[in-house]
Parts: C-alpha cells; structure tokens; sequence
C-alpha cells in the first residue's frame, strides 16, 4: 500500500511549481492514472512514491510517504528498487548499458541472481514484451519508441509490486502502444501496482481503477474507470484533456490499415517544395556520391530511400509511421545532419544540398535535452535568432505559454515545457523549412492545440513544415497532407486539407 500524507513540496527556484497538500492512498493491486496539464504535479507525486524526492531531487519537503509502511524519507534508494521500479519519461536517463540484451539483464546481474534465474527472466521479458527484434541491438541505434520498449522490459525484469511510468507510450507508435497496454494487462493480471503519468488517455481508459486529476499541485478531482471513460471530448478539454476515444479514420492512418493512397501527389510548379533522390545508409559506398542515376539495387542496401517526393509549399506535412520506419533519419537528412545521405530539396527554382540545407532548415529534436544551451530559457531562444530582438523573444514566448519561465533554466522545466522552449527558438531561428520530431510528444491537450496553432501559423507566415509525430490529434487539427514511411520508403501520401 501506498500512503501519501499532507505532503508539501517546492522544487528550489520554482515558487509555482511543486506539491500542495497531498493525501492519497493507494491501495495493492490497483493501477491509477495520473492526468492534468504539463507541470501540474504528475511527475512530482511520482518521485515521491519512487523515493526520487528526497534522496536526489531536493527541495522543501513536508509531510509523510510510506510505501508498504516504510517511510521512503529513511529508506534507501537502492533498498527501493526492488520493490518499485520506474520508467522516466526520456528512457535514455535509465540506461546503463550499451545494448538491449545487457540492458534487460542488468538489473538481475546487479543483484546477484544466478545466471539461470537472469535467463529465464530475459526469455519471459522478450516474449511478453515481443522484443525479438531489438535484440543484439546497440541501445544507441534505437528510435525513440524503441528504446521506451528496452527501459519497461529493463524494470520488468526486477519484478517490482509497484511500477510508476512516466508517459510512457510519448514516443510510441500504435502498434508499441498496443504492446504497451498489452504490458499494462499482464503486470494488472500479477497484482501489481501501477501508476501511470499520462496525456495519452485512449488506451488506458479500460486498464484503470482510478483516475486523478492534478491541477497546480493539488488532486482536484477522482474518477471510476467508468466515470472517466464516459467523458465527452468537451468535458475533457475543458480539464485540458485528450479524448479517450478517437476517429476510426486515424486509427487507419496511423496503423497503416486503411487504403493506400497515391504517393505521387501534384502541385502546381510554383507551389511546390520537391525532394529528390534523398539516399542514406549508415555505411554510405563512396560512390553513390558521384552515381547519376541510383539503381533498384543500390536502394536495397538504403536505409533511406526517397526517389521523389513533392509537397505543397507553406503547408503543414505529417510524416507518419512506426517506431524505427525512418522518420526521424529523413528528418535528419532534409535538414543536413547526415553526413552519409545525398540528395536535394528544390524551392522556388533554386536547388539545395549538403551544407546548404543546414541554412533552409531548422529541426527541433525529440529529444529536446540535445539542443538545450544556456541557463535561462530567454536566452536560449535569443541565442538562436541571427538579431537578437527581446520584443519578439518574448511574444514568441507568450505564444507558447512559457513567458512566466523565462528566467528559468530550461533543465529546471518539465518536459513538456522543455518541448516548449525548443520550439520556442526553431520559430527564433527564422528558417523558410522547420522541422519538428515529436513536437507534441509530453504535451497535454491544451499546449497540443497552442502548439497546433503555432504550426498552422508559422505556415501562414510563408514556412514550410514537416512534423513527423505519433499524435493522431495534432495531424486533425493542422496537417494539410500526411506522408506515410514504411522502412525507409515512402509508402503513402494523402492530401487531408486541416489547413
């Protein structure tokens, strides 16, 4: 059992952000669902329960947490571990190892379990979390989702009572979400305790027993499973939550399972951004650099293998698919990352390549921790404007509702505002092309729908964009066109016309 006892919290430099006068019990076996706008109090009631607070994260602490009837405040960390494990909201924080296998064994190594026991818990992992494919895998290669996979399947195999999972499905795709909830299932059949920090409602409305809703710091309201699940989307929004249940159209979309559509969409020549013979591998033949034409057998050896894809110019492209299909590596490639990819973007008759595409274009990462440089989120978004301007830096600010933390340090916020401040300076920067990973990825409704507007703004100011996401309400509410990629090819284009 977990007691929470007029617990108050305040994280040092944050006056608004924190705990305000929490009582919560939560009883064996239950799994529970946190849910509330970003920065409200989710993550912190976790680390309370994880012991996170107070032996790392400091702060002004009073009340009691007692997790089965000790009080986490005199226990120690690693006497905790065995009996609630974590997954963080950015998997990589986790990690101790260099590949999966090591990864899921590593904790049973470190407490001295027979190598017996540390197999026979490895061949359960895999097969309940259907990670064949990700095995003798660098833990470096993995897509986002991917590695989200590898840090469950790593606390798993502790077989915690309790697990906490801080937005876990952020950076999946539907089918891992599947899986995720599949997960989610099996640890409800054991008995355990799960906690889940989320903004993705959808597929956990029918795995909970409860449901807390967080706002500044306070739980404000509790609901049944059926309570919560008979939620209309108006009524959710106005907590500023996402709907629990989606269209059958995106379902389609997202899985893959509707009809494909023609991958040769035309525009009108003035309207269109053009990207041509984009090729990448991460052993890249010296001489695909100076080949005229690419044969069928040289893209069999692609990773990335892009003849010709056109988009509308100033419109809002989704690029969609699952974890691992090559969404972020094309990203990566149209903004000039990779150094072992060829190929060229063309806009309004000039053609651009290499180098030069690090000029047209801006990418936010997805993981935002990457890019974030100074000590204070105005000067990272000043930082990326070629003119420093402080009116427009905090107008671009206000915007995306991070204007009260512009003093603070960016490793300070959540992760959904740290999402914030990325986006914050890929608009500073000023790029005709802007590219965001996962912009959403963290975010609950509302700051979904400012981020949507933002975008949908941006190309109205004459930017073209391109959003690879998992997040089937952010393509409903501003893609002009999605673009399915299946291993590296584009499998789909449709024009949906959101804009």
């Amino acid at each position: 059992m977990i007691e929470i006892s007029n617990v108050n919290f305040r994280y040092p430099g944050l006056e608004q952000a924190g705990l305000n006068d929490i009582s919560l019990t939560i009883k064996d076996g239950e799994t529970i669902l946190l849910c509330g706008a970003s920065g409200c109090g989710k993550t912190t009631i976790t680390r309370l329960i994880n012991g996170l607070i107070p032996h790392y994260y400091k702060g002004e602490l009073s009340g009691k947490v007692k997790v089965n009837g000790k009080d986490v405040s005199t226990v120690e960390l690693y006497d905790l571990a065995g009996v609630v494990g974590s997954v963080f909201q950015n998997p990589r924080s986790q990690f101790f190892s260099v590949d999966t296998d090591g990864e899921i064994v590593f904790g049973p190594e470190n407490i001295g379990l027979p190598k017996d026991e540390i197999l026979s818990r490895k061949a359960k992992i895999v097969n309940d979390f259907r990670l064949e494919s990700l095995l003798g895998r660098s833990l470096f290669e993995l897509s986002g989702g991917e590695k989200q996979k590898i840090a469950c399947a790593s606390v798993a195999a502790l077989l915690p009572e309790i697990i906490i999972l801080d937005e876990p499905s952020s950076n999946l795709d539907w089918e891992s979400i599947r899986d995720l909830r599949e997960c989610i299932k099996l640890w409800k059949s054991q008995g355990k305790t799960v906690i889940i920090s989320e903004h993705r409602l959808w597929y956990i409305k029918d795995l909970i027993d409860r449901a807390l809703y967080i706002k500044e710091g306070r739980i404000l309201n509790e609901w049944t499973a059926e309570q919560f699940s008979s939620m209309s989307e108006k009524e959710l929004a106005s907590y500023e939550l996402r709907p629990v249940n989606l269209e059958e159209k995106l379902i389609n979309q997202f899985s893959g399972s509707g009809r494909a559509f023609d991958a040769k969409v035309q525009f009108a020549p003035e309207d269109t951004v053009t990207i041509k013979d984009f090729y990448f591998t991460y052993n890249m033949p010296k001489y695909f650099f100076f080949k005229k034409k690419i044969t069928p057998e040289d893209e069999a050896i692609c990773e990335l293998a892009i003849p010709e894809l056109k988009v509308k110019k100033n419109s809002v492209v989704g690029i969609i698919g699952n974890n691992g299909a090559g969404k972020s590596t094309f990203l990566r490639c149209l903004c000039g990352l990779e150094k072992n990819a060829i190929g060229s973007l063309s806009v309004d008759g000039k053609e651009y390549s290499g180098k030069r595409l690090m000029k047209l274009c801006y990418m936010v990462m997805q993981d935002v921790n990457h890019q974030l440089f100074t000590d204070s989120v105005r000067a990272e978004v000043l930082l990326s404007m070629e003119d420093e301007d402080n009116d427009k830096c905090d107008e671009i600010l206000r915007n995306l509702d991070i204007y009260q933390y512009a003093d603070k340090h960016p490793m300070a916020l959540s992760g959904g505002q740290k999402q914030r401040v990325a986006i914050a300076s890929a608009v500073a920067a000023g790029a005709e092309i802007l590219l965001f990973d996962e912009p959403t990825s963290g975010l609950d409704y509302g700051h979904m729908k400012e981020v949507s507007e933002l975008i949908k703004s941006l190309s109205g100011q004459g930017h073209t964009i391109f959003v690879s996401t998992h997040d089937p309400e952010l393509i409903s509410h501003c893609c002009d066109m999605t673009v399915r990629i299946d291993a590296g090819r584009v499998s789909f284009t449709e024009v949906t016309g959101n804009g």
